[in-house]
C-alpha cells in the first residue's frame, strides 16, 4: 500500500467511565502495554451506541442501557506521516459519558 491508498476510517465507541470515587476506567488488550478506553469497532450499519453497549458487554460484562451514557461528539485522527504506508488507517471515535458506576464486588 502506498501513501496515496485511502482506506475507510476505523470507526470507534468509546466510554468514558467513572466510578462513584472520580476514577476513569481504562483497559489494556492482552499483549499491549497501552490503556485505552472500553469500547470497540463499529460494525457496518451500527450506530455508535449499539456498538459501545455491545462492547461492553463483551469486553467488560457490564450491560447498560443504551439511554443512560451521554454523547460526547466525536473527533478523527489521522496517523502520523512516518506511518502513512503501513496498516495504521484514519480512526473515527465516538465518545460517549457513561453514568457514575459501582464495580461489582469480588466473589472471594
Amino acid at each position: 500500500m502506498n501513501s496515496t491508498h485511502c482506506e475507510s476510517p476505523i470507526r470507534i465507541a468509546a466510554a468514558v467511565i467513572i466510578d462513584a470515587d472520580g476514577r476513569l476506567l481504562l483497559v489494556r488488550k492482552r499483549g499491549t502495554s497501552a490503556f485505552m478506553q472500553p469500547g470497540g469497532k463499529i460494525e457496518p450499519d451500527e450506530l455508535p451506541i449499539n456498538a459501545l453497549v455491545r462492547e461492553l458487554r463483551e469486553e467488560l460484562g457490564l450491560v447498560i442501557d443504551p439511554g443512560a451514557p451521554s454523547w460526547l461528539g466525536s473527533f478523527r485522527r489521522r496517523p502520523p506521516m512516518s506511518l502513512a504506508s503501513s496498516s495504521m488507517r484514519n480512526c473515527s471515535q465516538y465518545p460517549f459519558r457513561a453514568n457514575r458506576y459501582r464495580p461489582p464486588k469480588s466473589r472471594r
